[in-house]
């Protein structure tokens, strides 16, 4: 079974060894440039004792290609899915030809599981490699990138460390059990997409904030922390973002509060008239004398947010997840190929 297996799978081996290999020596070749440009645009804004404008000049002449290469990892998945998983049983169930094979002493179960762990072993390890070689590129920049891409942020995470295998696993085994279900190769490939891209968009958003409790922070608004001050018009009420307070941390919530404590949108100043009308200074950058006015009202900043530091506790526990998902998925195809296919 094994032998059979891999002379049906050798195609999509050799195809995804091939995009691998390709992607590997272009990383290779301008990986060393990059960290070479990074650590010496360090090395001589050390010296000032300010590197802001460099990392963000950096980050941004290299962005192109960093944001195209996480979305080579995001992508992957949903490939495996689509071409190795909702294919694999639903082409031989259209085709007739899983009959020969258990006509020749092969049990249903030893068919489906070499398929599964062969096939899904290579899945991970694709997945697997292509994170690797990405995260390796791409370490310059991590360190350089601003607050929208930081590694806990709902792009970023899902292509770095062991989730991205999480990812293929799942794919893979969804695209299997859908095929397995439908009996159709097409019909298949198109619901297997739709359902894990759905999942994709509802884990950042509705699952992976509560898998480890949130840190929450009652902040002074002050120049130091700002990242946002802006009103709809400049009579309208003031709206206020700050950073949370440790780096690169996941903001999930940001939330002005009032004296008592309640949650409320805006603050009740104005660009217009009073302390906040816009003086010589930093662009965007508010007077002394507006913060001063917002601290004497009572107004700060409650931030919900996951620092940095919890980003593998997150990737162990979201790869676990997927691996969960991935079992029950399998556990079903084992059942249903015993009980409804013939």
């Amino acid at each position: 079974m094994i032998w059979l297996t891999w002379r049906q799978f050798r195609t999509q081996a050799a195809v995804a060894g091939a995009a691998l290999a390709v992607l590997a020596i272009t990383l290779a070749i301008t990986g060393p440039s990059l960290a070479d440009e990074y650590a010496a645009g360090i090395a001589m804004c050390s010296g000032t004792g300010d590197c802001t404008d460099f990392a963000s000049d950096f980050f941004g002449a290299n962005q192109k290609a960093f944001l195209a290469l996480v979305a080579v990892v995001l992508v992957l998945p949903a490939l495996i899915g689509l071409f190795w998983g909702a294919p694999l049983i639903a082409r031989e169930l259209e085709a007739g030809t899983h009959r020969l094979v258990w006509n020749q002493s092969v049990t249903r179960s030893r068919w489906l599981m070499v398929k599964l762990a062969l096939i899904g072993l290579a899945a991970m390890a694709v997945a697997g490699l292509g994170s690797l070689a990405v995260t390796w590129w791409s370490s310059p920049l991590d360190g350089v990138a601003d607050s929208d891409f930081v590694r806990l942020s709902p792009v970023m995470f899902d292509a770095r460390g062991i989730v991205p295998m999480g990812h293929a696993a799942f794919a893979f085994v969804l695209g299997v059990t859908i095929g397995m279900v439908v009996r159709r190769t097409v019909p298949a490939m198109a619901i297997t997409v739709a359902l894990f891209v759905a999942v994709q968009v509802a884990m950042p958003m509705l699952v992976r904030p509560h898998l480890l409790p949130a840190s929450t922070s009652t902040v002074v608004i002050s120049n130091s922390n700002l990242r946002g001050f802006m009103a709809e018009g400049d009579d309208a009420p003031i709206q206020v973002h700050v950073a949370a307070p440790q780096p690169r941390a996941w903001v999930l919530t940001n939330q002005t509060v009032d004296a008592s404590g309640r949650a409320v949108d805006t603050v009740p100043l104005t660009f217009s008239s009073g302390p906040c009308v816009p003086a010589a200074g930093p662009p965007g950058e508010p007077p002394e004398a507006c913060l001063a006015e917002i601290k004497r009202l009572g107004y700060r900043q409650q931030v919900s947010y996951h620092a940095d530091g919890r980003f593998w506790a997150f990737q162990w526990v979201e790869t676990g997840v997927y691996a969960g998902l991935s079992i029950g998925l399998a556990g079903f195809c084992f059942w249903w190929i015993r009980r409804r296919v013939s």
